[in-house]
């Protein structure tokens, strides 16, 4: 049972409550004992998708015509608070680029053709998507991505590649973006549906250190043909669109380092509570007890803050600078815990069996993907006028 409290004008309603006891039913039966597997096999089951579908979990916050659940953006915050619970922050990972990167700009700017042949069967779990955005030499800088889409006629001929890409070997689509136009700045890039049966792509799968229940590779683009019809929303507009979805994508990041924060704390906590040293017990020694409760409170301000986003969500105001804000907290936060937490376990939090040693590795990742702490800070720095 989590130790930090929710916020109550936020989730205290009987739909909440209802609606979180389905998502920690499944947590706690259906991912959680599976999250070694899903580390040694470096992928989630498609059955978990499918899954996912069924319980009506990807779709939260989308239209009942493509088969979401319509809710607001408090529902989405607590599953993936219960996802945070999950022990495998990679299957969180890959859920969240389902639900929140790779389906977005689909659902708010895609045509009725395209929601029907690849948003209905996502918000299913029938197909699993995948957003292709970083490249070699282009990573939270979007605006320097190379890969072309060419217009022949009334299709999209793309080459180029992009790297880091979750879900890279299990996704059924990806949402691509590509330059259509080099000469037109910010105006020259377009998101593009591209289904990853195409002739001419390929991937190649990347080793990572943590995260390692969700897939991760390169992806390759040697004139793939798709019909200019995948196109998300106006040419042109891609870079636009991109930058709205990354907004959801952050948030989603922000929740789930945090409570994966607040769940490594729990299990050091207890352990701290068993482990004996020079004859008490870790957690009867004063500078253990400062340690916990220093980490408690970190976790705890932000759970405040990143509610205080997912608030400016539900009444649709933008967000983009508190959000930027929580994001960068969370993932310096969760790194900060997980440090302490490893140390107060002493040899075993190193072996892999640890939950503190794959929490360790884990909570790296937040303060890069979805855009770097120091793109967080000049992002910032921007919006306050610096």
């Amino acid at each position: 049972m989590p130790t930090v409290q929710t916020s109550a004008e936020l989730y205290d309603t009987p739909e909440h409550h209802a609606f979180r006891d389905v998502a920690r039913k499944f947590v706690q039966e259906e991912l959680a004992p599976r999250a070694r597997e899903f580390d040694e096999q470096g992928r989630i089951d498609k059955s978990v998708y499918r899954r996912m579908g069924e319980l009506g979990f990807l779709g939260i916050r989308y239209d009942p015509r493509w088969g979401g659940a319509g809710l607001d953006w408090s529902y989405s915050a607590i599953l993936f608070e219960e996802l945070g619970f999950a022990d495998n922050a990679g299957v969180t990972l890959g859920i969240s680029v389902q639900t929140d990167m790779a389906t977005p700009s689909l659902h708010e700017f895609g045509s009725d053709d395209l929601r029907e042949r690849f948003l209905v069967p996502a918000i299913r779990g029938e197909m699993v998507g995948a957003i292709a955005v970083t490249e070699p030499d282009a990573g939270s800088d979007v605006a320097g991505i190379k890969t072309r889409a060419v217009r022949d006629g009334d299709s999209w001929v793309i080459n180029g590649s992009k790297i880091y890409i979750t879900n890279a070997a299990t996704a059924d689509f990806l949402c691509l973006l590509a330059v259509t136009d080099p000469d037109a700045g910010y105006g020259g890039f377009t998101q593009i549906i591209v289904p990853t049966a195409s002739e001419g792509f390929s991937y190649e799968l990347l080793d990572k250190i943590g995260n390692r229940g969700s897939d991760t590779g390169l992806l390759f683009f040697d004139d793939v043909r798709v019909p200019v019809a995948n196109t998300i929303g106006d040419i042109g507009r891609g870079f636009q669109q991109q930058m709205m979805q990354f907004q959801d994508e952050r948030l989603v990041a922000a929740v789930q380092a945090n409570a994966s924060a607040e769940h490594l704390w729990e299990i050091t906590r207890d352990w701290c509570k068993e482990r004996v040293v020079f004859g008490k017990p870790l957690a009867k020694m004063q500078v253990t007890q400062f340690k916990l409760v220093e980490m408690l409170t970190r976790i705890t301000a932000d759970r405040e803050m990143i509610h205080a986003c997912v608030r400016r969500r539900v009444r649709g105001e933008d967000a983009t600078k508190e959000i930027s804000m929580a994001k960068l907290i969370a993932g310096r936060t969760s790194r900060a815990v997980a440090d302490e937490c490893i140390q107060l376990h002493g040899g075993f939090g190193y072996m892999r069996e640890s939950a503190a040693g794959r929490g360790f590795v884990d909570s790296r990742l937040t303060s890069i993907g979805g855009g770097a702490d120091e793109v967080m800070m000049q992002y910032l720095a921007k919006m306050v006028g610096l």
